[in-house]
């Protein structure tokens, strides 16, 4: 168990974004479990943590999806957060995309990180965090992505309301609107090619303070208040 007694589940951990949240998390003393669709780069990026717990999933099987938490939990001895950073890109006119294209950017944008949080929420205790990332293309969706714009508004349009009925049981959900990355993401698309793109942000730094810092920020919250359950566990 880490030195902030703080157990994170991280989906999407094979990429990116998900990588580098979980080592970042890891750094700060959390014990994470890790969760992605690379199973060589998952079983390598568990032992360069020192050999975290990990399990390959596929977002088309949304059972997996939603027994992510539950593994997560028994893996640990316990789950105080989570980060979902799974998606892909697409582009191209609404008019020409085909249907099997749709369907892919809307079951890895939206129903598999949906299935994902929804099986978090019957399992993080009061003082739990959820971090799931949308992307600015949710606040400017931009001609050729109509596709790929509306399946990451419906996730966030999801975490919004899912997000509103968790702070009764104070579980916070947050929608973390990533900005475009210098991470070559927009170059792997399912479908069409990406237009002409300004430069990206900074992986590190934009993780840190949009993915990392919600989830250390809502722990170190839950710890200060005397009798949470999640404390000492």
């Amino acid at each position: 168990m880490g030195e902030t007694n703080l157990r994170v589940l991280v989906v999407g951990a094979s990429g990116a974004v998900g990588g580098a949240a979980a080592r970042q998390l890891a750094g700060h003393g959390a014990d994470v479990a890790l969760a992605g669709r690379d199973q060589g780069r998952l079983e390598e990026r568990a032992q360069e943590l020192g050999g975290r717990p990990w399990r390959q999933f596929d977002a088309y099987d949304l059972d997996r999806c939603a027994g992510l938490a539950g593994w997560a939990y028994a893996a640990l001895g316990g789950l105080e957060a989570v980060v979902v950073a799974v998606g892909v890109a697409g582009f191209g006119p609404a008019s020409e995309t085909a249907i099997p294209a749709s369907e892919h950017l809307f079951t890895v944008n939206a129903l598999a990180p949906i299935t994902v949080v929804r099986g978090a929420l019957g399992i993080l205790p009061a003082g739990g965090a959820a971090v799931v990332v949308t992307g600015e293309i949710v606040d400017r969706p931009a001609l050729g992505m109509a596709d790929y714009a509306a399946a990451k508004t419906a996730l966030a349009t999801w975490l919004g309301i899912a997000g509103r009925e968790a702070r009764r049981r104070r579980v916070t959900v947050t929608d973390a609107r990533l900005p475009h990355l210098n991470t070559g993401f927009a170059e792997r698309p399912v479908v069409g090619r990406a237009p002409a793109l300004r430069p990206g942000a900074d992986p590190e730094e934009t993780v840190a303070r949009l993915v990392v810092a919600p989830i250390l920020t809502a722990h170190g919250a839950s710890a200060e208040r005397p009798g949470n359950p999640a404390v000492g566990r």
